[in-house]
């Protein structure tokens, strides 16, 4: 084949340019991604409900205080806020799987290396899981609400949901069981009670003074001067603290 000059390369990649048709995409949901593109958390602020209907939030804090009861050492998940942080997040992209791949197929019984294996997103699993909650209590508990169940038979019936020896009306797979929806809820009141406080969960800490975590304080060289030595500086969040007055803790 004869040579081909850079110059004679450049000329044919000049002609390709201005003779054929530009090519678009179309993009819909969260735009793509850029490099070195960040998403700084907004602060959530407590009031009103972004996602939850009434019914929902009553029975989703009767679960999350049963997940997470109020003992000595912490306050319950309800009053930790992890409802609060649920619907924040399912409010934002989160909850519409918005940056998630979605297109099946779906397997019935994925392997944990499948990742996401239903189609309905975050929203959906809640409404969903929710309302098939709210059906099976009106059936089997003389049509009292689980958030009306006394503790014990609320421990039971979540234990039994985990265990999946209760099902659900209308949840299988692959689109949601009556286990996943329960893992989906402790996953998210998990979140939630360990998370930054600007969230929406983790109420003035309470989490992280349980477990004496420091948070994202900016200056460990005092600790890391002193080995062997309690560490005994109060926890710091992503918005500070609110007994700083300026000054740094």
């Amino acid at each position: 084949m004869p040579l081909t000059t850079r110059r004679q390369l450049l000329s044919a990649t000049a002609l390709v340019a201005t003779t054929s048709s530009a090519l678009g995409r179309s993009v819909t949901g969260r735009l793509p991604w850029s490099p070195n593109e960040a998403y700084p958390p907004e602060l959530v602020r407590p009031g009103g409900w972004m996602f939850l209907r009434p019914e929902e939030v009553a029975t989703l804090e009767a679960i999350v205080s049963r997940l997470i009861p109020a003992d000595d050492l912490s306050p319950s998940g309800q009053d930790a806020g992890c409802t609060v942080f649920i619907d924040r997040q399912l409010a934002g992209p989160w909850g519409t799987y918005e940056w998630y791949y979605m297109q099946g197929p779906f397997a019935e019984k994925p392997l944990p290396t499948q990742g996401i294996q239903s189609p309905l997103v975050p929203q959906q699993q809640y409404r969903t899981g929710l309302a098939a909650l709210a059906a099976y209590c009106r059936e089997n508990f003389a049509a009292r609400t689980f958030e009306q169940l006394s503790a014990a038979e609320q421990d039971k019936l979540l234990a039994a949901m985990e265990k999946g020896e209760v099902q659900l009306p209308g949840l299988s797979a692959p689109k949601l069981t009556t286990t996943a929806f329960f893992n989906l809820v402790l996953q998210n009141t998990m979140e939630g009670f360990f998370a930054d406080p600007i969230y929406g969960g983790n109420k003035d800490m309470a989490s992280w003074k349980m477990i004496g975590f420091p948070g994202v304080r900016y200056d460990y060289r005092d600790v890391l001067a002193n080995p062997g030595k309690p560490y005994t500086k109060p926890p710091v969040a992503i918005m500070g603290r609110p007994d700083w007055n300026g000054r740094p803790a």
